[in-house]
């Protein structure tokens, strides 16, 4: 058996570090591959959110080399009948329970090749019916970096079998206006709508109605705005996002997950020419 020859895989949990949950996963995986690279992309998803995780993975996968093993454990139903899979892309493959938590990849990029984790001969045993993390994820991650064939460790799947849910998308009006919904809000409040950046470029001015709170412009960068002030722009996502100047956006404006924003081209507000 090879000894991983250096590759990467990256690791998401909402293990937290405050337990031993990460450093056994990441000890197996060792025992496996000594040599492959185990790096923490986060262990502070919210318990069990698997939208969160897929939109946190969306963000970091593509800044990360092409043969990256990406290992994401957020699993509600460790111990159910649900798969547990790995899904071979042209920009890594992703390991991680068959839930949803792969939307966003699968929404962006071509399935070549998933394989149903079924092999025990790859597994971790005993295996846990609480630790499929430990016991089967790390495993399969970690035999691969060491040079297992993705074929060997389960029975194909088809991608249309892969569970999804569905990944938020904006509105578009015949008057212009954009129907926006938050989609993630990261640590500092700052809500990502489900608006790519290039929507709104093609115009210079927009006016942004969240709840009974209007924002004039989308500006260039938070300091763009007063301290204290609501603030639209393109995120390093490269979605519009919501954000308070040294503040918590969500709290401010009683956003969560799914409320709605209006993006209106300016031209087509009353009193303004086109």
């Amino acid at each position: 058996m090879k000894d991983g020859a250096g590759r990467i895989i990256t690791l998401t949990t909402d293990f937290g570090m405050q337990d031993g949950h990460v450093g056994a996963m990441k000890g197996v995986m060792h025992c496996i591959a000594p040599a492959a690279h185990v790096i923490d992309i986060s262990h502070d998803i919210p318990p069990q959110d698997i939208q969160h995780a897929g939109f946190v993975i969306m963000t970091a996968y593509a800044f990360w080399p092409a043969d990256a093993i990406h290992l994401i454990v957020i699993d509600p139903g460790v111990g159910s009948e649900r798969r547990a899979v790995a899904v071979q892309t042209t920009r890594g493959i992703f390991v991680a329970p068959d839930n949803g938590v792969l939307s966003y990849v699968l929404a962006r990029e071509r399935v070549l090749t998933a394989m149903s984790l079924t092999n025990s001969q790859y597994w971790h045993h005993p295996v846990s019916p609480v630790f499929h993390g430990r016991d089967i994820f790390g495993p399969a991650a970690a035999h691969l970096a060491a040079g297992i064939e993705l074929s060997a460790l389960g029975l194909p799947l088809g991608t249309e079998e892969l569970v999804r849910f569905p990944v938020p998308m904006p509105e578009r009006h015949t008057d212009g206006r954009i129907t926006a919904h938050v989609q993630h809000i990261d640590t500092f409040g700052n809500c990502t709508t489900d608006v790519p950046g290039d929507w709104v470029r093609a115009r210079t001015h927009w006016q942004v109605t969240v709840g009974q709170h209007v924002i004039d412009e989308i500006a260039h960068t938070f300091s763009d705005a007063p301290p204290g002030a609501a603030v639209a722009l393109v995120d390093s996502t490269g979605f519009v996002a919501i954000a308070v100047r040294n503040g918590n956006a969500a709290r401010t404006l009683n956003l969560s997950i799914g409320s709605v924003i209006t993006l209106s081209p300016k031209s087509t507000l009353p009193g303004i020419p086109s």
